[in-house]
């Protein structure tokens, strides 16, 4: 009798689990791939990285340009210009048409991608947007002065309350955003950024190696350069480097660099061992990643580094300052196991009489773990703050809630199945 019933409630929860998959699967690309009429949009998502730190978040609003109006802006501007004018039509915040129409006193800033970037002083990283007389919905930069170019024209697609994608018929300007430097220019003088990021030791290595030159070499093509600040050099367990032979400090120089343009929202999907400029065929010198949170983790297979700061994204180059020198396993070894706890010698050992048990022993705890893979959480990674862990819950509190509650159902299904 209850045979309907328990097929009802098992396949509603499935159904739930088919939507949580979704939610938690959502990719961008794939989803404007459905819509040819945003093509270039897409395109330049890919191009610029964009779509890597858009599948990242928890909660985007996604303001899209069709292909006539992205061609104005896309046909005038080197890709890193471009980066930054699309930076400001993600908005990290849920909107969809009804929320757009219901904005309490009728006007709101919604801050932007582009405002975590590093780049937007003041409140350019911030979108105003204002519920208009006869349905309208007008976006404009937030800066004092700036007028509402943009309107809202239609919904693409929402999954809530994850991510909404809105068409708006013109790119949103912010002062300034059209007027940054070529890549060329920005990265002429890499040491003198990394000087001036406080990574002068590492500067000053690379000048005296030779390895700037193959870094400048690959600028064009991309770049990511992890730069260990000057602290990092003197931190403990920092091998000597004057002990190095010149093929080994080279190689050290060029593991802290990629052959492409890894920005921070590629590092935090990445999923695969990443190859460095120090890198050979057979595979070697390469790194994992792992986040906590925001942040991003480097693993060596010696031991982690934390990704601390961008010092500069303009797009086909990076340059980030990491919290310890990057120690390939190659060079310096990987660190030893953990040695076995010694079996206690039985020829000294007291035999117990019948009327006494043996002796309770306690119990040592396991050490611990001291490979340095993404999985295990290296002791020598920073302490998350409490925004961190604020953040870690807010990602990812979601995911595991739908899980209890659908395998809570599933019991509940099987044990109704059971009492009839």
């Amino acid at each position: 009798m209850a045979a309907p019933q328990t097929f009802s409630l098992l396949a509603f929860t499935f159904s739930l689990l088919a939507v949580a998959s979704t939610v938690t699967g959502s990719n961008i690309t794939q989803i404007l791939a459905d819509f040819p009429e945003y093509s270039s949009f897409n395109s330049y998502l890919s191009q610029t990285k964009l779509a890597d730190e858009i599948n990242s978040r928890s909660t985007i609003t996604l303001l899209v340009l069709n292909n006539g109006a992205m061609s104005s802006l896309a046909g005038k501007h080197p890709l890193s210009v471009i980066k930054n004018a699309l930076s400001l039509l993600v908005l990290l915040d849920y909107y969809d048409p009804l929320k757009l129409h219901k904005i309490s006193q009728g006007t709101t800033l919604s801050t932007t991608l582009y405002q975590t970037t590093g780049n937007a002083p003041g409140n350019l990283g911030f979108v105003n947007i204002t519920d208009l007389k006869g349905g309208k919905v007008g976006f404009g930069s937030a800066a004092s002065g700036s007028k509402l170019d943009s309107s809202y024209t239609k919904s693409i697609k929402q999954i809530p309350y994850n991510i909404s994608v809105l068409e708006i018929d013109n790119p949103i300007i912010a002062p300034g955003v059209l007027a940054a430097p070529a890549p060329s220019a920005a990265v002429s003088n890499i040491t003198g950024l990394l000087e001036k990021a406080g990574c002068k030791t590492f500067a000053d290595l690379l000048v005296s190696s030779g390895v700037l030159k193959t870094y400048e070499s690959t600028i064009e093509k991309g770049l990511t350069v992890f730069a260990p600040s000057d602290e990092a050099f003197k931190a403990a367990g920092v091998p000597d480097l004057t002990k190095l032979t010149q093929a080994e400090k080279v190689s050290l120089l060029e593991y802290h660099a990629l052959a492409e343009y890894k920005p921070k929202g590629s590092l935090k999907t990445n999923k695969n061992k990443i190859p460095t400029l120090a890198t050979s065929g057979a595979g070697k010198y390469d790194l994992t990643t792992s986040t906590s949170g925001d942040e991003v983790i480097l693993h060596t297979g010696v031991a982690p580094s934390r990704v601390a700061d961008t010092v500069l994204d303009a797009t086909p180059v990076v340059i980030f300052t990491v919290d310890k020198v990057l120690l390939p396993a190659e060079l310096f070894g990987k660190p030893p196991s953990p040695a076995p706890a010694p079996a206690p010698e039985s020829d000294t050992a007291p035999t117990p009489s019948p009327a006494e048990g043996p002796s309770p022993m306690a119990a040592s705890p396991p050490a611990p773990p001291m490979d340095d893979s993404p999985g295990s959480a290296p002791s020598d990674s920073p302490a998350a703050s409490e925004n961190t862990k604020a953040k870690n819950a807010a990602d990812g509190v979601r995911s595991p809630s739908l899980l209890t509650a659908l395998v809570t159902l599933t019991a509940l299904a099987v044990s109704v199945s059971l009492c009839y």
